[in-house]
């Protein structure tokens, strides 16, 4: 609806123009100028017209349109600028994750290496606990060996033998003090 009275509004000013003056009113303005037409008179007013414009809205437009070419051209600058800096950001970047890449490998084989380090490390360490281990053990078995030994052997001393079967004289007290002594 809104469509229909926008092109009634359009179209009924220009079919009432259109309709154009009658033989009267031509013959009217030969009359009064002369001339058939005012093609002429109004080209002239048209060259004056637009000499003024020009005159008048010419240098600001000019200055504005340099004005929006500079700043375009300096925005334009800006914008390669960062695009610029953008890209070495990125290549540091880019050397930086290098680095840390070569980094993690190197700690990576560091570790593998302390890990294959300490592991023959304990290996050594437990198998020398082990060797003294044994060796205290093998010690403890023969010192209970003797311990045991002398016990069964005051015991069966204690049981068999009685401070009247051995019969020392002096003679024989005197060679074991003297031999002691020396």
């Amino acid at each position: 609806m809104k469509k229909i009275v926008l092109l009634s509004l359009l179209v009924v000013p220009a079919i009432l123009l259109a309709s154009g003056a009658a033989d009267g009113e031509t013959t009217r303005y030969f009359a009064q100028t002369g001339r058939e037409t005012d093609f002429w008179p109004r080209v002239v007013n048209f060259t004056i017209f637009a000499a003024l414009l020009y005159y008048l809205v010419a240098n600001p437009i000019k200055t504005f349109f340099k004005d929006r070419k500079e700043g375009i051209s300096t925005q334009l600058k800006e914008i390669e600028n960062k695009l610029q800096a953008a890209k070495d950001e990125k290549k540091e970047a880019q050397m930086r994750l290098d680095e840390s890449k070569k980094k993690a490998e190197q700690i990576v084989s560091d570790a593998k290496n302390e890990a294959v380090f300490l592991a023959e490390k304990i290996a050594k360490s437990n198998q020398n606990d082990l060797e003294n281990m044994t060796i205290q053990f093998e010690e403890k078995i023969s010192l209970e060996e003797r311990k045991s030994a002398r016990e069964a052997i005051d015991e069966i001393l204690s049981q068999n033998i009685v401070n009247d079967d051995i019969t020392i004289d002096e003679k024989k007290v005197v060679d074991i003090i003297s031999k002691k002594v020396a």
